[in-house]
């Protein structure tokens, strides 16, 4: 993303990352989430209905997490990796993104076991339905268009499921998966008279999987799976239930997510995570949060909470610049009500009136910004100023 005018190279994006993570790790942050992407952006802004046109520069320029964590582990002790999120529609699908990972958890368990360390995949559909369109997954018929914003939902669950159980070892075909079905309930009267249009006198549809295969088994066959968390990126409270019938599986939610929500969810994990992994925690599920901190010892807390506070409300303002080419004074205000901001103290009163106590808080410090050096300052000044104000309660 452009800022000040100036649009990093690849490499140095790269260079960052991996500079910010090793500072992470002696830092003894716990994970580090990257996000994904797939194919530039670029083309998709010159389209008669461009996709962000105000937005300049790329949205992410990881493909791979498995790549990133093979050069991480070896340079570092503690954190572990992750992915927020590994899109498993696209580079070929479930089937491959199991295989994929089951070849890393097998030349790297060694070095996971020695280190007490895991491969943590956070798996859903990627944000952009152009990435997932190059590889098929798109509406097949009218049938299916005029479905999509019901069925795409059901492609996930197709796609998890297939993903999951090759994962963890299941002699496999697509006739094992389950159908996907759409119900008149799923719809407005509108779209289903449309829907009846076309396959008429039916109360339920069978839609053809997206992935058809015979029976197959995963290689490498003799693996560990104890070196590897699984967590869905879905606000789908029956795939997050029906996914935990094969393997523990965690989840992913956002810290904009209403506070009814985050706490329905935790009661039905606590009835539905799979035995497999115990008792279920808050910690199972992040919140993600992006997080100003000024802790400069030069100044006083005033001046931190001033610099902090412009900070944030610089990023917010850089967002909706990029994302809709303006600026709307609400969407700043409601963006920044979602980070938190401040002088050390500050900071740390935020987090405590707005998270539970046992709470995992992933926290995004990068935010406008490409200076490597402002978002290692942020890491620390939270780690070593802020963090420790909760190891006290």
């Amino acid at each position: 993303m452009t800022i000040d005018g100036v649009i990093p190279s690849d490499v140095m994006l790269y260079e960052n990352l991996f500079e910010q993570i090793k500072v992470a790790d002696q830092l003894e942050y716990k994970k580090a989430w990257v996000g994904e992407a797939h194919f530039s952006i670029r083309p998709e802004q010159t389209k008669e209905k461009p996709l962000l046109p105000h937005f300049n520069g790329e949205l992410c320029i990881n493909t791979d997490i498995l790549q990133i964590a093979s050069v991480v582990y070896p340079q570092t002790k503690n954190i572990e990796m992750g992915s927020a999120i590994r899109n498993i529609l696209v580079n070929g699908g479930p089937v491959a993104h199991a295989e994929g990972i089951r070849n890393f958890l097998t030349i790297h368990n060694r070095t996971l076991k020695e280190s007490n360390r895991k491969l943590n995949i956070g798996f859903g559909v990627g944000r952009f339905a152009y990435a997932n369109a190059v590889y098929g997954v798109r509406p097949r018929s009218e049938l299916e268009k005029i479905t999509w914003p019901v069925l795409k939902g059901l492609v996930l669950k197709e796609a998890a499921e297939i993903f999951v159980r090759l994962l963890t070892g299941e002699l496999l075909s697509s006739k094992d998966i389950a159908p996907k079905i759409l119900q008149e309930k799923s719809f407005d009267e509108k779209i289903w008279a449309n829907i009846q249009q076309i396959r008429p006198s039916e109360k339920e549809i069978e839609i053809p999987p997206f992935w058809e295969f015979e029976p197959i088994k995963i290689i490498p066959v003799e693996i560990d799976l104890s070196q590897l968390d699984l967590t869905i990126g879905t606000h789908d409270a029956q795939l997050q239930q029906y996914i935990n019938q094969f393997h523990p599986v965690k989840v992913f939610n956002l810290s904009v997510t209403p506070n009814h929500v985050i706490d329905t969810t935790h009661d039905q994990m606590r009835g539905t995570y799979h035995k497999a992994g115990g008792q279920w925690k808050r910690e199972y599920m992040p919140r993600t949060l992006m997080i100003f901190v000024n802790g400069d010892t030069n100044i006083s807390p005033e001046r931190q909470s001033e610099f902090a506070t412009k900070e944030a409300k610089d990023a917010i303002i850089s967002y909706w610049k990029a994302m809709e080419g303006t600026v709307d004074e609400n969407k700043v205000r409601q963006g920044m009500e979602n980070a938190v901001y401040g002088n050390p103290d500050e900071v740390y009163e935020q987090i405590s009136e707005r998270f539970h106590e046992d709470d995992r808080i992933m926290t995004w410090f990068d935010f406008n910004t490409n200076d490597k050096e402002i978002v290692i300052r942020r890491m620390k000044d939270f780690m070593t100023l802020v963090a420790p104000k909760f190891n006290r309660k």
